[in-house]
Order: structure tokens, then C-alpha cells, then sequence
């Protein structure tokens, strides 16, 4: 339940009363600040004077879904909240030192002084600081102690070889469904009900229907020695222990305003969204913004100029219990969730993932449309060339896309498996999907539109670098083998993020995380299968020839002069791979760590984990994207990283060598797994432009207000300064 909720169930007096609560200082402070009839002005003052660096935030629910405005004063504590539409708000104030101000009511047009009071302690303050922040206090196990000796020994896993790998798993595996630090995981509500906070920790991490998943990755940890680790942390915090206070917004980060609507429901988990063709940021200028409903398989979308929300089911074609098809819905044995209790709340056998949008404004989607085991045309003993050349068994998902004309989704099949997805640069309209997997595949769009033949229509190669050195692909060594001087070597597995390169028809490059982790170019040739050649290169990691070192990529983006940018999820980087510096591209020693010289790794904000030295923030990156056509306003060629647990997004300025940190500080738990920029109109400054994202967490109830409260869709705007209107 979000404040303006709360206020409408606790207020009974008239609005007018409650402004008249508030601290007014008349008409030479009002005039201060200039405003529109569709703006909301004024100044926030605190007991020593102006505050600089603060939000002011406006919410309403006056239309189809729950609207909210947020912006940051400026030095002297003014603010101006733009292009508000007509209804009534209530305003309110959030910082960091200070206590949430009281909600007044007000609309577009009127000017309204705001008064706030700091925190009494620094708990108190502490309770609007980004998840990070409470994260970075878990007690990461010195470097000593890896690798691990097992049950008999540290209680480690052997298999955390390093504190890299312990860093990378508290990251990609305990944060890559929602954040952790906020205060729904930091705390126990119920630590009455049980006779440990080991025994509440074993008990959260076994519940709902994520239990299996979340109980079974701590194994990967030694699960009896991670339990002690988040229950030490849990304790400290329940006994006052407090993170550093972060910085207030500063620079350019005071000229940011977010404009928010809920979507999703109560239990709606919207993976990402989609505004427009990344290739072309002015198609379905204005129009609406599309979300995949992970949890319910629905195609969402909110009008920003209605204010309304619609949805639409995406269909598969198997019924769950057809075709070996696995949903959540028959999921057994588990635990009464902490929130929901036995109520399963997804339902998805389609699990639709991420969407793109094509010139036409069609929205494309990874999406299962049957059970994973593939018909025999992938597989071995096929005629089909790709299978010949690496037969694929099984496809968890698949491949839709939703035509706002004709309102209708068509499903289409694929022997690859597929996750996240790009349009190519070709002049063919080609589509490009990692799989999560060995192998990176694609559809000829065109081709199916032609032919309506899904066979003939798709393609895949797996990562084979050239390491016999003779410039073209014959007999390879497979994942694992050792490497043969006289052969060449598949290499790499789990491709997750994917970009075609802007530069090279036929070239895409991938991610995988892990420690390293790794990123690979696949150069399809002009006869795939057979002209399919990769290179593989890792973060400079335990490298003499790198001055930082870095680890653990998931997504890829790449600037339109081929320079590619990837969050180091691990480590904490945003890291650009300039190809052209590298003195080796294939051969014998092309196996990951010769091209140090091709890599330069910016640490990103926030606090480093307790007990790590190295580079390990405890900020997590869910993927990053490349602002290519300064849709953002900071530029062309803007790397923007997702702070997943920082509730932010992170825009970093390659000139400058500076972060501009844009945080959503309302409601708390914005995790972002991805984001696109639109141009509305090139003719209107800064607002014919805009950054969508949106809350893409899998347990909506933990962001600030709980259950009941939803996610948003979250549009980023850079004006020129803090007032413009």
C-alpha cells in the first residue's frame, strides 16, 4: 500500500485542513519559483534552511491506475513538478537524514512551501536508504578461507573456489529474482515464531513457490554456513546496526524527473518492458508501453497519455501436463508462503520473458509455446543443416510477438532455446536470441513472413573459436575437453545477454556471467552453418597484465561505433571491450585472458560488502543498455547500467569518467532488469524524450507498502535544470 493509500485510509478531515497543517512562508519565498497551470511549485525548508537535494513527490489515484510525479530540488531546496495532469495529488517529501514530510493536498498550478524535519536517529534515517546499502553489511568470508573445505571442514563448499565466487553467488543467484536489503529480507517479521533466526532463515528460504529454488541454490554456498551468515546479518540489523548514509542526489541527478505508474497487480511480476525499435527510437512515438506479465503470461501495456492500463493473454500451444510441459501451477510439497500462504500466485506455463519491438511497432517475446523437448527436425539424424551441425534436444522457450493491429499473438517454434532477444542490423529483418545456453540463434523474420516455415526460417551456431589458427572452422573440441593444437574449441555456455553489432552485418556478440564470466563475437559468415566463427574473451581476472580486475558479465550492449559495454555483475563494473586493441583474435592462446588491453572497468557507486577488499559492491546489475540515440538527454552513447538493488538506474559519463546516479526513491524496491529510450518528438527538448524501465521484481510485496502494492512502469527524463517546466 503506497503513502497516498495510507493517507486516504487514516485522513477523514478535508484536504484543506491538511494544508493548512503545514508550515506556510509566504508570498517572497512563493515567488522564487515560476510554474505553468500544470505545474505544482514550490520550496522545502527544513529546520536549518532550504533543503537542496531532496524529492518531492506527487501521487494520485484519480485515474486508471495510481499516478506518480518525482522530482529533486535544487540548491536553494526549490522545486517544480512539470506537466502534471489535472486531478488532485497529494505532495510530500523524502531525503536522505530526514523523516517522510506529511502528505498535503494540492494541483497543477498552485505553489505549495513544503516543511521537513530531520531523523531523531540514524535508524530512522536509515529506512529510505536503497537496499544496497543494508546489503553491504552481510559478512562476506575473508579470502583465506577460500577455497572452501566443506562440512567437514569451514562449512564452505568446495566449489566456492574463491571469494569472487561467494561475492558473485550472494549476487547473481540470491539477488537475481529480487532485491535483498530491503526491509521485507533484512528483517523478520516473525522471528517470534521460530526458536533461531537460523531456524526463521531456513524456514524463508524453503517457502512459497520459489522455495525449491531459493533452498537449493544456498547448497552451491555449503547451505548451513550461508544460513549462518544471513541470519548474523539479519541479528546485527534487528540489534541497530546501520548502513552509511548515501549521498543526496547532486548535478545532473537534480534534474531528473520520473514519472511512475502502477501496473501488474498485487502479485504481477512484469519482467521488463519495451517502448519502441532500438534501432529507431522514433517508432510508436507516444504510444504504449508494453510489459511481459512473467507470472500470468500476459502482454501488458500502459497509454501514458490516457493514463490506462490493458492487458491481453498470451496463449501456448501444449496445455501444461501435454508434451512434458512444466508450469508452476503443478508444483508440489511446497511451504506455505510467509505472504500468501498456500495460494499459488503465478500461473504461467508460457513464462514469457523479454520483449522487443520491430519497425512495425510488433512486440516480440521470448515465450514457451510447448513442452521442452524438440521435434525431430532439431536433432540428431535431421536433414535440417543447423541440426547437423549441432543438434539441439530441448527449448524451454520459444518465440511470440503481439501486432497491435490486429490485436492478435502468434507463436512460433524454435529448436534453440530462447531468453533475451535483438533485432539485427541487416538489411533483412533478422532477430537474434541468446539461449542460455551453447548456442546463439535467430530468426529470419522475412523469411517466415514468406513462407510461414519455421524451419526454414531459423538458425543457430554454437561459440567455436578458430584455435588451430587456420581461419575457419572444421573439426573442434567440445566444452570441456582439453585444448587440441590441431583442432579448433567450442567455448563458453550459458549465453544470456545478446547484441547485434551495429557496424558488421552477420556479427553479434553475447554474455555469460560467472567468475570470470565471459563475452563472445559469433560471426555467422555468409553460409551459416558452416561459416559460423567466434572469438571469446573474459574480464580481466587474476591477470598480471591488468591493473583492475573484474568478473561476472550479464548484459551486453554495444555503442554505434562498435564499442562494447557490459555490467559486471560480480565485481561491480561497468566495462567497456574495444575489439580493435586486441593483438590476438584467434589461435592457440585465444582462450579468454589475452586481451586485457581491450577492457577498461569502472567500479560502480555504492558501499563495498563488509570483509571484501577487492572490488565488490553490493550493488547488483541486472543487465545494462546502451543509450545509442541520446534518448535520455546526457548524450550519445551513454552505457546505462540497471542498480537492481540500488533503486536506480546508472548512467555513466565516458568523458567525464562520472556516474549520474537516477534513483526512484518511491516506492522503495525499484529493480530493474532492463530499459529502453523513446523520442516522442526531436522537437520538443527534453520532453519529446524519455528512458522507460520498469519494477521488475518476482515478489512485487516486498517494495515498500507490501502486499497489495504493485509494480511500476517508470519513465526517466533529464531536464536542463532542476526548474524547468
Amino acid at each position: 500500500m503506497g503513502i497516498l493509500r495510507k493517507w486516504l485510509v487514516r485522513v477523514t478531515r478535508p484536504a484543506a485542513l491538511l494544508v493548512g497543517s503545514l508550515l506556510w512562508f509566504g508570498p517572497a519565498s512563493i515567488a522564487q519559483v515560476a510554474i505553468d497551470n500544470d505545474d505544482i511549485g514550490g520550496v522545502v525548508r527544513g529546520t536549518n534552511g532550504p533543503e537542496a537535494g531532496v524529492w518531492v513527490i506527487a501521487e494520485t489515484d484519480e485515474f486508471d491506475t495510481l499516478f506518480r510525479k518525482i522530482v529533486v530540488t535544487d540548491d536553494n531546496g526549490r522545486y517544480v513538478l512539470p506537466d502534471m495532469p489535472v486531478a488532485n495529488y497529494f505532495v510530500w517529501v523524502r531525503g536522505y537524514s530526514l523523516v517522510d514530510s506529511e502528505p498535503v493536498s494540492s494541483r497543477p498550478g498552485s505553489t505549495l512551501d513544503l516543511q521537513v524535519v530531520r531523523a531523531a536517529t540514524p535508524r530512522e534515517a536509515a529506512q529510505v536508504y536503497p537496499a544496497n546499502y543494508w546489503y553491504s553489511l552481510i559478512e562476506v568470508p575473508p579470502t583465506h578461507q577460500f577455497p572452501g573445505t566443506g562440512d567437514s571442514g569451514n562449512g564452505i563448499s568446495p566449489g566456492m573456489r574463491t571469494q569472487a565466487d561467494w561475492i558473485d553467488g550472494l549476487k547473481q543467484g540470491c539477488q537475481l529474482c529480487h532485491q535483498l536489503g530491503n526491509l521485507a529480507t533484512r528483517e523478520m517479521a516473525n522471528i517470534s515464531d521460530f526458536e533461531t533466526t537460523e531456524a526463521a532463515w531456513t524456514h524463508r528460504t524453503r517457502a512459497g513457490q520459489r522455495g525449491g529454488m531459493m533452498s537449493g541454490y544456498l547448497s552451491r554456498f555449503g547451505a548451513d554456513h550461508a544460513i549462518e551468515k544471513y541470519a548474523d546479518w539479519t541479528d546485527r540489523i534487528m540489534d541497530g546496526e546501520v548502513p552509511p548514509m548515501p549521498p543526496r542526489p547532486q548535478g545532473q541527478e537534480r534534474n531528473i524527473v520520473l514519472t511512475m505508474w502502477e501496473w501488474g497487480g498485487p502479485t504481477g511480476y512484469i519482467h521488463d518492458e519495451v517502448a519502441t525499435d532500438k534501432r529507431d527510437p522514433s517508432v510508436n512515438a507516444n504510444g504504449p508501453i508494453y510489459g511481459v506479465g512473467f507470472a500470468n503470461d500476459k502482454l501488458v501495456w500502459i497509454n501514458p497519455a490516457t493514463n490506462e492500463m490493458r492487458d491481453i493473454k498470451i496463449p501456448v500451444r501444449d496445455e501444461p501436463g501435454e508434451g512434458d510441459f512444466r508450469s508452476y501451477i503443478a508444483l508440489e510439497n511446497l511451504e506455505p508462503s510467509m505472504v500468501w500462504g498456500d495460494e499459488l500466485i503465478w500461473n504461467n506455463p508460457g513464462n514469457p520473458h523479454n520483449p522487443m519491438m520491430d519497425g512495425q511497432g510488433r512486440v516480440w517475446m521470448t515465450h514457451q509455446i510447448r513442452g521442452p523437448g524438440n521435434p525431430d527436425w532439431c536433432r540428431e539424424g535431421s536433414n535440417n543443416p543447423f541440426a547437423q551441425h549441432y543438434p539441439m534436444n530441448r527449448a524451454a522457450r520459444h518465440i511470440a510477438y503481439y501486432d497491435p493491429a490486429s490485436e492478435e499473438v502468434e507463436l512460433i517454434d524454435s529448436c534453440f532455446n530462447t531468453h533475451h532477444l535483438q533485432f539485427g542490423f541487416e538489411d533483412s529483418e533478422r532477430l537474434y536470441f541468446s539461449s542460455v545456453g551453447p548456442v546463439v540463434g535467430w530468426l529470419d523474420v522475412e523469411v517466415y513472413e514468406e513462407t510461414g516455415d519455421e524451419q526454414a526460417a531459423q538458425g543457430w551456431c554454437p561459440m567455436i573459436v578458430d584455435t588451430n589458427g587456420d581461419g575457419r572452422i572444421t573439426d573442434w573440441v567440445a566444452r570441456g575437453g582439453e585444448l587440441d593444437p590441431t583442432k579448433d574449441k567450442e567455448m563458453g555456455n550459458g549465453w544470456y545477454g545478446i547484441v547485434p553489432d551495429p557496424t558488421q552485418d552477420n556479427v553479434v556478440w553475447a554474455a555469460a556471467g560467472g567468475v570470470p564470466g565471459q563475452i563472445a563475437r559469433l560471426d555467422l559468415g555468409d553460409d551459416p552453418p558452416r561459416t559460423c566463427i567466434a572469438e571469446y574473451y573474459q574480464p580481466p581476472f587474476e591477470n598480471p597484465d591488468a591493473p583492475i580486475q573484474g568478473y561476472s558479465p550479464r548484459g551486453i550492449d554495444i555503442t554505434t561505433e562498435g564499442i562494447v559495454w557490459t555490467a559486471l555483475s560480480g565485481s561491480g563494473h561497468l566495462a567497456s571491450f574495444d575489439r580493435s586493441k586486441c593483438a590476438v583474435l584467434n589461435g592457440p592462446t585465444a582462450t579468454g585472458q589475452h586481451c586485457a588491453a581491450g577492457w577498461s572497468l569502472h567500479a560502480t557507486p555504492g558501499p563495498q560488502m563488509k570483509g571484501v577488499t577487492d572490488n565488490g559492491s553490493a550493488d547488483f546489475h541486472y543487465y545494462n543498455w546502451v543509450d545509442q540515440h541520446n534518448t535520455l538527454g546526457l548524450g550519445e552513447n551513454i552505457p546505462i547500467a540497471t542498480g537492481s538493488t540500488s533503486d536506480s538506474l546508472l548512467a555513466f559519463l565516458p568523458e567525464q569518467e562520472e556516474y549520474v546516479i537516477m534513483r526512484v526513491p518511491y516506492p522503495l524496491g525499484f529493480y530493474s532488469r532492463g530499459m529502453d529510450g523513446r523520442i516522442d518528438d526531436p522537437n520538443a527538448g527534453w520532453k519529446g524524450r524519455g528512458v522507460w524501465a520498469d519494477y521488475g521484481t518476482n515478489a512485487v510485496w516486498h517494495n515498500e507498502g507490501g502486499k497489495g502494492t504493485q509494480g511500476n512502469l517508470v519513465k526517466f527524463q533529464v531536464r536542463p535544470d532542476p526548474l524547468a517546466h
